[in-house]
């Protein structure tokens, strides 16, 4: 079993693709002189260096579970912006005596923790007055590309080396994020469902997508000869399922929220 199955170089494949939310999120910030920021889930650390120098931030800690990705955050380390590794669950639960953080910012990455209405609460106990949660989770758990893998994992052999295990998304409505927001006494906010609409060269290009996000669930899970077998079955009950234009249109959803204390 893969203990780490997060591969840069496969999620950066689709760089630009994967950047665009975290400025759109970014830009619903509001940056106030010295703030204390947390990125959950920077990944390689990259845009976490983007958030840290556009807010100004007196300082910003990025955690992430992944040491591959990490390890690649190193080159980023520097002017009061530092990484750890940490799972996110872990973190809002340790936190709570230490210093509130005026910003607690999140892209694409608590799509992978689930209970978001408990998590939300857990995160609004480690902001200081007046500070800001900024979160982008996708939303495209309908579209064919997450529900064929759903659909291989309940085959054989994977059914039983999986344990009956499969990725459910735990990400809610928009509107269910807003009630929680209002539940938790934010004084601000905004909740939208955006539609990033995505020209890659072939639905071949799907599957690459998903290698580098989706299908590192069930990787981590399955030794490397069943896994390798379970991309071949999941590339043959996919692509047919998808539309044989160049370039494929992949029309992706996701949620983006901010909100103030």
């Amino acid at each position: 079993m893969a203990e780490d199955a997060w591969d840069p170089r496969q999620y950066n494949r689709f760089h630009e693709e994967r950047s665009q939310p975290f400025f759109d999120l970014l830009n619903l910030v509001r940056p106030q002189p010295g703030m204390r920021v947390v990125d959950l889930g920077c990944g390689t650390g990259e845009l976490t260096r983007r958030l840290h120098r556009h807010l100004g931030a007196r300082e910003t800690l990025g955690i992430d579970s992944s040491a591959a990705m990490l390890a690649e955050s190193r080159a980023h380390a520097a002017d009061g912006l530092r990484f750890e590794k940490n799972e996110i669950l872990q973190f809002a639960a340790a936190r709570t005596g230490e210093a509130p953080w005026d910003l607690i910012f999140s892209n694409a990455a608590l799509h992978w923790v689930p209970e978001h209405d408990h998590l939300l609460r857990s995160l609004a106990s480690l902001l200081a007055p007046g500070g800001q949660l900024a979160i982008q989770v996708p939303a495209n758990h309908d579209h064919l590309s997450q529900t064929v893998a759903a659909q291989v994992a309940g085959e054989a052999p994977f059914r039983e080396a999986l344990g009956g295990y499969v990725r459910r998304s735990p990400v809610l409505p928009p509107e269910e994020y807003a009630l929680s927001l209002d539940r938790l006494a934010y004084q601000e906010q905004q909740v939208r469902l955006q539609v990033y609409g995505h020209r890659l060269k072939s639905r071949e290009e799907v599957v690459e997508w998903t290698k580098g996000t989706l299908l590192t669930d069930y990787q981590q899970r399955l030794s490397p000869d069943l896994f390798s077998l379970f991309q071949e079955r999941y590339r043959e009950r996919l692509l047919p399922a998808l539309a044989d234009s160049r370039p494929y249109f992949l029309p992706y959803k996701r949620i983006l929220l901010w909100a103030k204390r």
